[in-house]
């Protein structure tokens, strides 16, 4: 199952959004996110990894249906004390939903993948669970802002203690491996530690810089290979009467 977050990480996580240095990289994530997975209106969304509800929010106002699940009972305590009802929440692992073949549209795996025990386990569910296109939103391994966690990390407890970091290469091998050669599309932000103002802003929604490698959020975007339940069919035959008996 990997590593559940307790209830002081769950405050501490909620809390890094409150942050007006982390809005903007926050905002930037979000807007990534959904200019790469273009949901429809009236489909249905999983979020695998909801937390406290931060990657729930940009899709409220996109009129989806929407449903969220995490290990952790505070992160799901918080997130429905800002969301309520507007999104149906399930306490469980990404590695086993329990959802069945294809029930949604869409899903999204946001910064889910670097604390799951296994990770290819979690995108073969997500895979089986969804239609149409999945996004996986994860902390690359090459960016500086990665390094810097890693290190801060070796000194200072945190949850990315815990974390596994993973690179646009990885992630593509990885689903790859379970799908075939599907196309990928990827994109990533946040290209600097630490920036804000309307040049920056500019600079980092650009399609051309989004296309470096070395951006602190990575966002992949691909299409899963439909799955369908099968059952057996009952076969009714009625058998015609035998009008001449045989003469022996």
């Amino acid at each position: 199952m990997g590593y559940i977050f307790d209830f002081n990480d769950a405050v501490n996580y909620d809390q890094w959004y409150d942050k007006p240095q982390n809005r903007f990289a926050a905002d930037l994530e979000s807007r990534l996110m959904l200019e790469m997975l273009k949901p429809m209106n009236g489909n249905s969304l999983l979020d695998i990894g909801c937390g406290t509800g931060a990657s729930l929010l940009p899709f409220l106002d996109k009129g989806l249906r929407i449903t969220g699940i995490d290990p952790s009972p505070y992160m799901l305590d918080i997130a429905f004390k800002k969301i309520g009802y507007r999104v149906d929440l399930h306490r469980g692992p990404a590695e086993d939903l329990p959802f069945d073949d294809n029930s949604f549209n869409y899903a999204c795996i946001i910064t889910t993948l670097e604390f799951v025990k296994n990770p290819m386990k979690a995108i073969e569910e997500a895979c089986r669970v969804t239609k149409d296109r999945i996004f996986i939103g994860a902390l690359n391994r090459h960016a500086l802002k990665g390094i810097q966690l890693r290190l801060k990390g070796m000194f200072i407890k945190s949850i990315y203690n815990h974390a596994q970091f993973f690179s646009i290469w990885e992630l593509k091998k990885n689903i790859r491996a379970i799908l075939g050669d599907v196309p990928i599309s990827w994109r990533t932000v946040c290209q600097f530690l630490s920036a804000s103002g309307k040049i920056t802003t500019g600079i980092e929604r650009s399609k051309l810089v989004q296309r470096c490698p070395f951006g602190a959020f990575i966002g992949i975007v691909f299409a899963p290979v439909p799955r369908y339940m099968t059952r057996p069919l009952s076969i009714t035959y009625q058998a015609k009467p035998t009008t001449n008996a045989l003469i022996g």
